[in-house]
């Protein structure tokens, strides 16, 4: 945004004009045909002879700048000042003249651009001495970044921390590098990747960032804009080897950089766009103009843009900010620079004129030591078979095989873990010997790998991040049409403040970056996205747990899980009340599937030895020597995890390790799904079993009681529920929030608008813990409210938590209430299970559908400014009209009120579609993406891309589990939960 600050009096000359850029797209000037002489008058057309006194304004720049169409704006409003008159000294002239044949003038305007003759222009200026509206001198520091920082630094101005490399044969000092496989070592100053690598040349455009290894690596490389591109992804790690340039540290601005003009040190211009090294597209408008928004300034950013002024002597200047972790970075100053397509801006700069003439300013390093530890471990087994180290040859040839994999490093697939063990630790297929000595203490290394984001998952979080737009103002509308509209832009404007956290486990950031994309119609890569939108919550255990240090809780239910399992007797009543004490309807459901569970384990074992049997056949087929399975896969590796499975499952006592059910289950949905076509026999039929396992296993690990479940839960999510309580909270905005200038809000839609979006990717541990506290933490009585007791019924009915689970709390703020009021706000609460699983179709729980603002006063329909704050439908300036567009279900007492707020929608539109293939009011992605009623698209279809990716799961619709909340009512919900588990700690430690 941009503000004007200019107090009384202090008109001076600063604000004569406003902005040549490096993009001048026009050609043609004022009033004035190609074939006139390069040496042009511009006068009032009104006043064939200027009164006097006169002052004339040159112009000289090059020809693309000075006839440019925003330089055209500035010199209409020039004009229109009696006293002034514009010439323009033409390229033939400052080009092939000497200074002595220029124009004289009593004030110059001159600024640098490609092919501009500076010195000439800095001899002019000693020889005719008019009065510079920007220095010339410093335009030679300009194009310089070393000296552009280093004037920054001297100001005290804020800027990214920095070091110089200089290839300079005199300087070798200067010139120390050291490259290593996730940081640069620059004359001792370290850069962990993400950073910047910056030719000192500011003419050099060519920036690249470079991405760790923990994302993906590769490297972003930006340019001046061609056609509708600005960067390229390159999967290049290794810093350019030529050259001198600048180095720093990467700033996370989530994507959004922001330009500061200024005209004079009291009047500061800032819009902002889409970051160039998100994705690369340039997003323009109809007349192909960079898409960007004003956006205001901060006090401390209007002191920064003064300062850049007075600093650098540019009185018209523009400069590059950098809005990170709450503070403001310089990153660039360019100089004289041109606002595009600012009607407002050019009026107040021709305003703040004066009425008189007065001319008077990584992997982790510790990855790779394992690696070095395990290649000498090696070397010394080879060297001494009967030596020290007990650790078995094959399982370091594995370890040593998984960490070279890929040929470099990849935080984001592959992970170490070191656990200590102060009794000792067992073999897991060793059985539960509770007789057996104690072992001497020990250090587990466990090495995780894999876990990689299939093609299938990348589409589904890309096309739910595209589906989530609904929920928001301006959402439904032209689905992903025009950019403007709602959701699409409002992060670029920013009136959406987002930032989106994930766990620290690869797919789960990738998921993150995937759905980043969808949501905000990003291109390209998904590493670039995941650097710059994607915060990692690896941080007071707000996303990530230490899933290897159990609470007791946790380990007195495992231990009476396994026992309860371990029974080779059909379920009777007490195993149901030992088992099933909250009487959850899909736990019944899969006990009563069940009924002996040792022998349905006995029918999984001798359905996956069947298995492994068929693959090891398969694999003699000479037909199948080339066979790649989903995702790249081998017949081999499909082997290795069924085997591993099979070793594990059935210990050597002959007791099962329950533990293991999920991953059979897990393994075998995804051959179901993505290997269906090596038609392998008894897959549907230990789909099925392992399910039935499954979903008495994974729920109850998490407490079996409603008292243990909500202790486990809290112990996982007690960060992430302070957190929630915080966002919920920060209702009232200060100064340091990125807002879009309100007297901009013309031409862009829902000008009132501002949404706050906090979105946590996390693993299954989190939704599970943080689903229980909702659901045992008390929030509501459900003997005195029908619309809970239905959404307990409802959960109670989910059998799994699948990927892409959602809870989804939305806070709506009406406010034309009193802010103390309980009907200022309110709170909704939504719910989906995520993608289908193995379940068969039509068998899952119906909720009642997706309903959100819902009011109980029909009154709404008509109150302007209640709509303009709760109607998630706000797509334009004008209110929404409660139009009714299909019959509405019944309501009765306690029954979810239908939203009012229905949005009339335009016939064959994509919310028209989705409205009529779904049960959802709000016509939520009800039939699931790429539903059946659709089918795949083509690209999906098995063995056409995506690796031969068959279908795509659908996912679930949202449903509201509750929509008349007030904020008090969560608030002291959450404060009460997080109070409690407190107190408890504090006793038990007491």
């Amino acid at each position: 945004m941009w503000s004007l600050t200019a107090s009384e009096g202090e008109s001076t000359t600063a604000h004569f004009f406003l902005g040549a850029g490096d993009e001048g797209l026009g050609t043609r000037g004022i009033g004035m045909k190609p074939e006139e002489s390069d040496s042009e008058l511009l006068e009032d057309e009104e006043d064939e002879v200027p009164p006097e006194p006169q002052i004339i304004v040159g112009i000289c720049a090059m020809t693309k700048k000075s006839k440019s169409k925003p330089m055209t704006q500035i010199l209409e409003r020039l004009c229109r000042f009696d006293y002034l008159t514009v010439i323009i000294l033409g390229e033939d002239v400052i080009l092939n003249e000497p200074v002595e044949n220029w124009p004289s003038c009593h004030c110059l305007i001159s600024f640098h651009s490609k092919g501009f003759p500076l010195d000439k222009a800095v001899a002019y200026s000693k020889l005719r001495n008019p009065f510079l509206i920007n220095d010339l001198a410093m335009q030679y520091y300009i194009q310089d970044r070393r000296e552009v920082y280093r004037i920054l630094q001297e100001e005290g101005i804020d800027l990214p921390r920095y070091a110089v490399l200089n290839r300079d044969p005199a300087r070798p000092d200067e010139c120390n590098l050291i490259e290593g496989e996730d940081q640069v070592e620059v004359n001792g100053a370290v850069f962990p990747k993400p950073f910047v690598e910056k030719p000192v040349s500011a003419e050099d455009h060519n920036v690249y960032i470079y991405y760790p290894s923990s994302a993906g690596g590769g490297s972003q490389r930006l340019f001046r804009k061609i056609g509708s591109r600005s960067s390229v992804y390159s999967p290049e790690s290794s810093v350019r080897k030529t050259g001198s340039y600048i180095y720093e540290e990467f700033m996370p601005t989530d994507g959004t950089d922001v330009k500061v003009y200024t005209v004079g040190p009291d009047y500061a211009h800032a819009e902002a766009r889409k970051s160039p090294a998100l994705d690369g597209k340039v997003e323009r408008d109809s007349e192909g103009k960079e898409i960007r928004y004003p956006v205001m300034l901060t006090a401390m950013e209007k002191l920064v843009a003064r300062k850049v002024c007075v600093a650098f002597k540019q009185t018209v200047c523009g400069f590059d900010l950098l809005r990170a972790n709450g503070h403001s970075f310089v990153c660039d100053v360019n100089g004289f620079s041109f606002v595009k397509n600012s009607m407002k801006y050019y009026d107040d700069c021709k305003e703040g004129a004066p009425q008189a003439p007065c001319l008077s300013n990584t992997a982790p390093p510790e990855t790779i030591e394992v690696l070095d530890i395990t290649r000498l471990l090696l070397a010394e087994l080879e060297k001494e078979p009967g030596g020290e180290i007990e650790e078995k040859t094959g399982k370091l040839e594995q370890l040593k095989s998984v960490l070279e994999m890929y040929g470099h490093f990849s935080g984001i697939n592959r992970k170490v873990q070191l656990t200590y063990y102060p009794h000792g630790v067992k073999a897991s297929n060793e059985g539960q010997d509770p007789q057996r000595e104690a072992l001497a203490p020990s250090l587990l290394l466990v090495l995780k790998w894999g876990g990689e984001l299939t093609p299938a998952g990348r589409v589904q979080a890309e096309e739910l991040g595209r589906a989530f737009r609904c929920m928001y103002p301006g959402g439904q509308g032209d689905y992903a049409g025009f950019p403007g509209c709602g959701l699409l832009r409002l992060h670029s404007t920013f009136r959406h403040d987002l930032k989106i956290y994930a766990s620290d486990e690869g797919r789960v950031q990738m998921t993150a970056a995937a759905f980043a994309k969808g949501l905000l119609a990003l291109e390209g890569e998904l590493t670039p996205i995941l650097v710059q939108m994607v915060k990692s919550a690896n941080m007071n255990g707000l996303l990530d747990s230490d899933g290897d240090s159990l609470s007791s809780c946790q380990h007195r239910v495992k231990a009476r899980l396994h026992h309860i399992l371990q029974q080779d007797a059909p379920f009777g009543p007490e195993d149901y009340d030992q088992l099933a004490p909250t009487r959850s309807i899909s736990l019944l459901n899969s006990m009563t599937i069940i009924q002996n569970p040792v022998k349905v384990c006995d029918q999984v074992f001798a359905l996956i030895e069947n298995l492994t049997h068929q693959i090891r056949e398969r694999m003699q087929d000479p037909r199948s020597v080339d066979l790649q399975l989903y995702h790249s896969e081998t017949l081999e590796l499909m082997l290795q995890r069924w085997s591993k499975l099979e070793r594990d499952f059935r210990q050597k006592s002959g007791r099962y390790d329950i533990s293991k059910i999920p991953d059979i289950y897990d393994c075998v949905k995804y051959d179901v799904q993505h290997n269906g076509s090596l038609g392998l026999e008894g897959t549907a039929e230990l789909l099925r079993l392992s399910k039935a396992l499954a979903d008495v296993v994974i729920p109850q690990e998490y407490g079996i009681s409603r008292e243990e479940k909500l202790e486990i839960a809290v112990g996982f999510c007690l960060p992430l529920l302070r957190k929630i309580l915080l966002d919920l909270q920060r209702t009232h905005e200060d100064e340091s929030v990125n807002k879009l200038h309100p007297l901009y809000s013309r031409g862009v839609l829902s000008p009132g608008r501002h949404v706050r979006t906090r979105l946590y990717f996390t693993s299954e541990s989190h939704v599970h813990s943080l689903l229980s506290v909702f659901r045992y933490g008390g929030l509501l009585d459900e003997t005195q409210d029908a619309q809970w007791q239905r959404a307990l019924d409802y959960l109670s009915a989910i059998s799994e938590l699948n990927y892409m689970t959602q809870i989804v709390i939305m806070l709506y703020e009406d406010n034309t209430q009193d802010p103390l009021s309980e009907e200022r706000f309110h709170v909704e609460l939504h719910f989906s299970p995520g993608v289908k699983g193995g379940e068969e179709e039509g068998s899952a729980p119906t909720g009642c559908g997706f309903r959100p603002a819902s009011s109980e006063n029909e009154e709404m329909k008509t109150n302007q400014g209640s709509m303009e704050n709760l109607c998630p439908g706000k797509a334009s300036d004008e209110p929404d009209r409660a139009l009714q567009t299909s019959p509405q279900p019944p309501e009765g007492p306690g029954l979810p009120r239908r939203s009012p707020l229905i949005r009339n929608r335009k016939a064959g539109s994509m919310e028209d579609y989705i409205h009529r293939s779904s049960r959802s009011p709000w016509g939520w992605w009800a039939t699931g993406l790429f539903s059946s009623s659709r089918g795949p698209p083509p690209e999906l279809k098995h063995g056409v891309g995506f690796e031969g990716c068959s279908m795509v799961p659908t996912i679930y619709p949202l449903e509201t589990l509750h929509n008349a909340l007030s904020l008090r009512q969560v608030s002291e919900f959450l404060s009460r939960v997080c109070q409690r588990h407190t107190d408890a700690q504090a006793q038990a430690s007491a």
